[in-house]
């Protein structure tokens, strides 16, 4: 069997780490799977680029402009939609029609247009779609925020000037999507049983068929190494408890940092020693702003894309926080897990069903600082911290290992090429 996986970017961003941990999962299992992205980074093999050029730059450039222009020419929330009004028909490469599947994962910002997955989906090929976020079930958006009009008819965006209206661009591009989606047969599958009930709620998907199969990891790459020796190699403290926050942008709001922020704060006040005890280190761009916002030492380590070195700051910290306000399954309590990191989130997206609450980490009331604070300490100075460790590596092989998700893929494959057949 042969499977096409497209993804925008070849390692930026959750969708770029998870197709590519798949597809490794998937020729390690015996299929032969190949990754098809617009940004091409790395010599790997399994990975072929789209050609280079002014047209793929532009694409891009095209569908912010009139993005940009629908919002009146302001900023905020550029990158929060997208309009698939331009991209790249794959359907002509070589690699598209040796295929015997084709999986599309996050495709945005001009990668592909709604018309080029229109090809896709008429070129006969069976087709499997990985939501990373709600993009695929919504207009425009990637994140609702609580907004429930996907579950009837997007419109009156809350992302667009005034509120939008009943005839705005998120009413326009769900009219195309539902022409697209209508008897295209696309299964979906999405990596966390919460987006897995948001998604079949959404009139775009009504009648497709929407399956839970979590991002796969690589546990002999993420795993329990010294705790000293890598405090060590990444010049951190070796007498601190470290609490680790990483994000690939530190300053993204919805990553949660003015809660983590909050917390420390009241943990400062209400445990005075852990102001020498305790240290928090931040790995993502933009750090560095934070270095004097908090009431514990900062190191700030900036963007790392170098796996080994992740690997030791997962392995140096005591606990992992990420107070994300919207959140699938996130590939870093995943990573930290599989190296033995306690974790504390909110109860949010898929967080809950990575974090067993007290049992390999905690779970913190959804925006609730103060209960973040409690679940740190906890982490640090109240749980059997040894028997959580082990807990969260348990949770991580069982649930997520290569094995266990490319054997539940190779069946969903199975069955979309045996209803096409049956369908021709």
């Amino acid at each position: 069997m042969r499977v096409l996986i497209v993804n925008t970017s070849e390692r930026a961003g959750g969708a770029a780490l998870a197709a590519g941990r798949l597809t490794d999962a998937l020729n390690n299992s015996g299929v032969k799977a190949m990754m098809l992205v617009r940004d091409k980074e790395t010599r790997q093999l399994t990975v072929t680029g789209l050609r280079p050029g002014f047209l793929r730059r532009w694409r891009f450039l095209w569908e912010r402009w009139c993005i940009f222009c629908r919002l009146h020419f302001r900023r905020k929330h550029l990158f929060d939609i997208d309009i698939a009004n331009a991209g790249n028909d794959i359907t002509g490469l070589r690699e598209f029609r040796e295929a015997d599947v084709i999986h599309l994962h996050w495709i945005n910002q001009g990668m592909l247009s709604l018309n080029d997955i229109r090809r896709i989906v008429k070129s006969g090929k069976p087709v499997v779609w990985t939501m990373h976020d709600m993009w695929p079930a919504t207009a425009i958006c990637h994140l609702t925020m609580g907004c429930k009009n996907f579950k009837t008819a997007c419109r009156r965006c809350r992302y667009l000037p005034g509120g939008g209206s009943d005839n705005d661009l998120a009413a326009t591009v769900w009219k195309r999507k539902q022409q697209l989606l209508k008897n295209s047969n696309i299964a979906f599958v999405v990596c966390s049983k919460w987006l897995q009930g948001e998604a079949r709620q959404s009139a775009l998907l009504k009648g497709l068929k929407v399956e839970c199969i979590p991002n796969p990891i690589d546990t002999h790459i993420f795993r329990r190494t010294n705790k000293q020796e890598a405090r060590q190699r990444l010049q951190l403290p070796e007498d601190k408890r470290l609490i680790l926050f990483v994000s690939q942008r530190a300053t993204n709001a919805n990553k949660g940092m003015n809660y983590l922020i909050e917390a420390c704060h009241t943990l400062a006040q209400r445990h005075p020693d852990m102001r020498q005890q305790a240290a928090v280190v931040i790995l993502g761009g933009h750090a560095e702003e934070y270095e004097h916002q908090l009431d514990f030492p900062v190191f700030a380590l900036g963007y790392v894309n170098d796996t080994r070195r992740i690997v030791d700051v997962y392995n140096a910290a005591d606990v992992f926080v990420l107070p994300s306000l919207s959140e699938n399954l996130p590939n870093t309590i995943m990573e930290a897990m599989a190296c033995g990191v306690p974790c504390v989130g909110f109860r949010v997206g898929g967080i809950p069903e990575e974090i067993d609450h007290q049992k390999n980490g905690y779970v913190a009331a959804y925006r609730d600082a103060d209960d973040l604070a409690n679940g740190i300490r906890w982490v640090l100075s109240e749980c059997e911290y040894d028997a959580v460790s082990h807990e969260a590596v348990r949770k991580v092989a069982q649930n997520y290992s290569q094995q266990s998700v490319a054997m539940h893929y190779e069946e969903l494959y199975n069955e979309v090429i045996a209803t096409k057949q049956f369908k021709l």
